[in-house]
């Protein structure tokens, strides 16, 4: 089952195990979809109340592959028009909510973006980059032989490799060396937000 899919079910479990009446219906669509199996939809009629049959219900469906909950939209269609609603509503929503900017999820404040990164910027970028301090550098417009060069200068220092790159792309590129710039080529980095979240404040 897809992941929006299971969220999305977590999330309204309680509401669902309130208001779905687990007839015969929908887990005999279930069954004749192949959802469930028959020691599956057993276990589910076993339960002794409503309410326990439908939170086992939910607690099988997301085991059970990627038509699981399309499966199950439809198996509401005929008694429980609401839920069937709520659930793709809900969906839509998920769905239509993109995800905020890289600046703003490395809680970098919008008047630092067009300003070159100070010492003390580029000092805590120091720190925090990993492995893919070289990709981020090349991205900047350092070439191979300037990265030997910042390893060659400091063999045993990580940390001041990055540094001497961030100073070197600083001062080869003046005011064009902003923020915004070096948060571009962090996010084609691929490097977590979560990171940076210090190193602009």
């Amino acid at each position: 089952m897809d992941p929006k899919h299971k969220k999305l079910l977590r999330s309204l479990r309680l509401y669902l195990a309130d208001e779905l009446l687990v007839g015969d219906t929908i887990v005999q669509y279930l069954y004749q979809e192949e959802i469930l199996t028959q020691s599956q939809l057993e276990d589910i009629q076993s339960e002794s109340s409503n309410r326990d049959k439908a939170l086992k219900l939910l607690d099988i469906l997301p085991t059970r592959g990627v038509t699981a909950f399309h499966h199950f939209i439809t198996s509401l269609e005929k008694e429980f028009p609401w839920i069937k609603d709520t659930l793709l509503q809900q969906l839509c929503e998920e769905d239509s909510d993109p995800p905020p900017p890289f600046t703003v999820q490395c809680g970098v404040p919008d008047h630092i973006l067009p300003t070159v990164p100070t010492t003390q910027h580029l000092n805590r970028l120091a720190e925090c980059l990993g492995p893919e301090w070289k990709s981020v550098l090349l991205d900047l417009g350092l070439s191979s032989a300037d990265l030997y060069r910042c390893c060659a200068d400091h063999p045993f220092a990580v940390q001041s490799q990055v540094l001497t790159g961030l100073v070197m792309w600083t001062q080869r590129n003046g005011r064009k060396a902003t923020v915004q710039r070096l948060l571009q080529s962090l996010q084609t980095a691929d490097v977590p937000p979560s990171v940076l979240q210090q190193v602009f404040v």
